[in-house]
Order: structure tokens, then C-alpha cells, then sequence
């Protein structure tokens, strides 16, 4: 049986043997505008439990999803009811109230329904933001080891926020984004990670210390999105957002190929793509005019000589590798 087979036998398993105490919300953080933000999430008709990492995550996975639920979402006084669909998921875009624009920062959203809450942070992006970080997760900030089926499914299912292990130089490399006058970048994670994960995902930047105010746009597992699936996601911010974007993955998978299309279709809005090398790098030419890394801190150099970092937050979580001032950046 291979490994996705596997897991699927699991899941039947667990799914008729999921522990429910109710249901539970699952609110995403998200990014917004101060002219309006869109909150999206999902409903499980079971909340999850586990003794351990293998069936707190098989369990996650094999949870019912409510359809048909009645969710309120609020937002800093405004709020809105809407249905769940098919999948349990959904979605919504709050207008700011009449008194006038969402303020810029970091504030909570609330999602409600009959026997289950939950809240997450959203991020007021501020249009005088200096660019819009798009970032993976798998293989990019944390070593998953997706080119490697039998690895991945230690990584995935018997690892959690606190076991899995963070690629190193990575939270200093988001930190230091942004310009020297120290306005900050917003950060967008589009990743092929399941939504049922979400609270992991998020756990997990938040133990390792990755910028607060993540956005989190998850895969919704299925058919339909085996692959294709980030595309219309990165589309969708990169419409709702009008700032420069900057672009980071790892070689493991697609992300070179689906930044270039990205970068081709938004001609002028992408400053700059990283790839983290995390094999399947000996052909040169899927990283044309993109910056492909082993180690973190040659990411940073790179971005502070491209004034996407700032020079004392670099030389600082990067001592060795920055060069003295006035020095030349290759």
C-alpha cells in the first residue's frame, strides 16, 4: 500500500472513531484594507481530540464538516451572518462602519455559531506598506520534506507546532524585511497545507518567532486541488492588494514555476523571488532572475543590498554575513 493509501486508511478509521465535545470554528487570520477586509474559515461538526500528535492530526483531518451552518462574523463592530457551505467553509467581506476606515494594525476578528467561537487576528495593511511578503510554508519555513513521502508523513501527521522543526535563519530573514525607514512589509503564507491545519500553521510562526499578522491561505484538500490550487489565491491578493510583492518559496515542489507565471502575469509588481534549495535545483533554468538559497542569511544579504531589508536588523541576525558599510552587495 503506498503512502497516500496509507492515509487514506486512517482517515476512515478516525473518522468514524472522532472524539466530538460540539463543534468547532475555524477562523483564519487574514489581511485586510482599511477600506474593507474579507474573513474566511471553516466549520467542523466535531471538535478534534488526541492524546498524541498521530491522532490529534488524523483526527483534525477526518472531522465532519457542518454544512449548512449559521456563522456570525464581527469585526471591530461590524459584523455579518453567513451560511456554510458545502464544505463547511466560509467567507465574507466586512465593509468599515460610517465612522470611517479600518485602523491600521493588528486587531481581533470573531467568528460565532450555535455552541462554538473563535477568534483570530487580522491585519490592517497600510496602503503606504512598502510590499506584500507571499511566502510557502512546507519545505520554506518549515522542514517538511515533501520531495520525501515517507519523511513527509512523519513531518505531517506525527509532528505538531511544538515538534516540527523550523528551517533555520528564516524568522530572522521575514524580520528584517521591510525598508530602513522601518515601515514593514504585510505577510501573506499561501501554502498547500490542508485548512484543517490552520491552528498548527499558526502556532507554529508564532513558537519560532516569525512576524506577527500573518495572513493564512490553506489548501482545501480535494480532486480539484492537486495542484493549480495557488495560483487564483496569490491572483486574489495581488488584486486586493495593490502594493509590490515579494515571493518566497523552495525548489521541493512548483513554487519556481508558479512564481515566473505569477511575475508574468503582474508584470512590474514582483520585486524580488527566493527560492530555498530543498532539492530538484540542477536545472538552472527554473530559477531565471530568481535568488536561490541554501542558507537564510544569503536571502537577507541579498535583500538588504536590494533595499527589501534593513542593514542594522540584518547585521544583527546575521553578523557573519553582512560586509562592513560602504562594501559593495553582489
Amino acid at each position: 500500500m503506498n503512502v497516500p493509501a496509507r492515509i487514506a486508511a486512517l482517515l476512515l478509521v478516525l473518522a468514524s472513531a472522532t472524539a466530538s465535545a460540539g463543534p468547532e470554528v475555524l477562523l483564519f487570520p487574514a489581511l485586510g484594507r482599511p477600506g474593507g477586509v474579507t474573513l474566511h474559515g471553516r466549520v467542523l461538526a466535531d471538535t478534534p481530540h488526541g492524546s498524541t500528535a498521530l491522532s490529534r492530526n488524523l483526527r483534525r483531518l477526518a472531522s465532519r464538516n457542518w454544512k449548512g451552518a449559521r456563522v456570525e462574523v464581527s469585526f471591530l463592530g461590524v459584523s455579518a451572518t453567513v451560511t456554510s457551505g458545502e464544505d463547511g467553509d466560509f467567507q465574507v467581506t466586512l465593509p468599515p462602519p460610517h465612522v470611517g476606515p479600518f485602523p491600521v494594525g493588528g486587531h481581533e476578528a470573531q467568528a460565532r455559531v450555535p455552541g462554538a467561537s473563535a477568534s483570530a487576528r487580522v491585519e490592517i495593511v497600510s496602503d503606504t506598506a512598502p510590499f506584500l511578503v507571499v511566502s510557502d510554508f512546507d519545505d520554506t519555513v518549515a522542514i517538511s520534506e515533501v520531495t520525501k513521502p515517507d519523511k513527509l508523513v512523519t513531518n505531517a501527521l506525527l509532528r505538531d507546532a511544538d515538534t516540527q522543526k523550523v528551517v533555520p535563519g528564516m524568522a530572522g530573514f521575514y524580520g528584517c524585511l521591510g525598508a530602513d525607514s522601518g515601515a514593514v512589509p504585510a505577510f501573506a503564507l499561501v501554502s498547500g497545507s490542508p485548512v484543517q491545519f490552520g491552528p498548527r500553521v499558526s502556532a507554529f510562526l508564532s513558537r519560532h518567532g516569525f512576524p506577527a499578522g500573518f495572513g493564512l491561505y490553506l489548501r482545501d484538500l480535494g480532486p480539484d486541488t492537486l495542484s493549480g490550487y495557488k495560483q487564483p489565491l496569490i491572483r486574489s491578493l495581488l488584486q486586493r492588494f495593490p502594493h509590490p510583492v515579494v515571493l518566497v518559496g523552495d525548489s521541493g515542489e512548483k513554487d519556481p514555476e508558479v512564481y515566473a507565471q505569477i511575475r508574468e502575469e503582474f508584470p512590474g509588481r514582483v520585486r524580488a523571488i527566493y527560492i530555498r534549495d530543498a532539492g530538484k535545483s540542477g536545472d538552472a533554468t527554473r530559477f531565471q532572475d530568481m535568488v536561490l538559497f541554501k542558507d537564510a542569511s544569503t536571502a537577507a544579504e541579498h535583500a538588504m543590498g536590494a533595499g527589501l531589508a534593513r542593514r542594522t536588523c540584518v547585521s544583527t541576525a546575521f553578523p557573519a554575513s553582512v560586509p562592513a558599510a560602504g562594501t559593495a552587495v553582489p
